[in-house]
């Protein structure tokens, strides 16, 4: 399921199989799938015996709370900020309930790329079928600004680890997904 500035989410869109994320795993009151939250789980454990510590700051929102969320970065600054730095309502992967915001303890989002926590992730997240959604130079193709703590549930672990190998964005493994499948269907008929 591909979520970004041009493919979206309706209002009423709500995944299946949301369940409530405790606190062990993050801040304050979070959802997500349960399929995710048991890899995330499965992956917060494998850093922990690594002596160090993952938490998720943002995962499952609904088109309400991201129409709120986008109306208040667009009054305190400006839409086109608001744009740069947020999806608007319905255009959110968070709503896909495949998506977390992670940091870990005595950092948060502007500093998390300094991180043990986030070099370890850079090497492992494709282990449990996670990506780095935003990545630093893609910012011209997903229109996000790099987010070095906005991880995306791939699931497939094969997919996600051709992404990291490569270098290459969501949209782009889609694109070239798409592609061959064009061809394909070019030459059977």
């Amino acid at each position: 399921m591909l979520v970004n500035k041009f493919h979206y989410l309706t209002k009423d869109y709500t995944p299946d199989n949301i369940v409530e994320v405790k606190n062990t795993y993050a801040y304050g009151s979070n959802e997500i799938i349960e399929e995710v939250y048991n890899a995330f789980k499965n992956m917060w454990t494998a850093a922990k015996k690594e002596n160090l510590s993952l938490i998720i700051t943002s995962s499952y929102r609904d088109y309400e709370f991201q129409e709120r969320l986008w109306n208040n970065y667009a009054a305190a600054n400006s839409e086109e900020w608001a744009d740069s730095v947020a999806a608007r309502a319905g255009y959110s992967e968070h709503q896909t309930g495949f998506t977390l915001d992670i940091v870990t303890y005595n950092s948060n989002m502007n500093d998390f790329e300094e991180t043990d926590e986030f070099k370890w992730l850079q090497k492992n997240a494709y282990k449990y079928g996670f990506i780095l959604r935003y990545q630093k130079g893609k910012e011209n193709i997903t229109g996000y600004n790099y987010e070095p703590w906005h991880f995306r549930y791939i699931g497939d672990i094969d997919i996600a680890k051709e992404i990291m190998e490569r270098g290459i964005c969501f949209e782009e493994y889609i694109q070239e997904v798409k592609s061959k499948i064009e061809k394909l269907k070019k030459s059977i008929n």
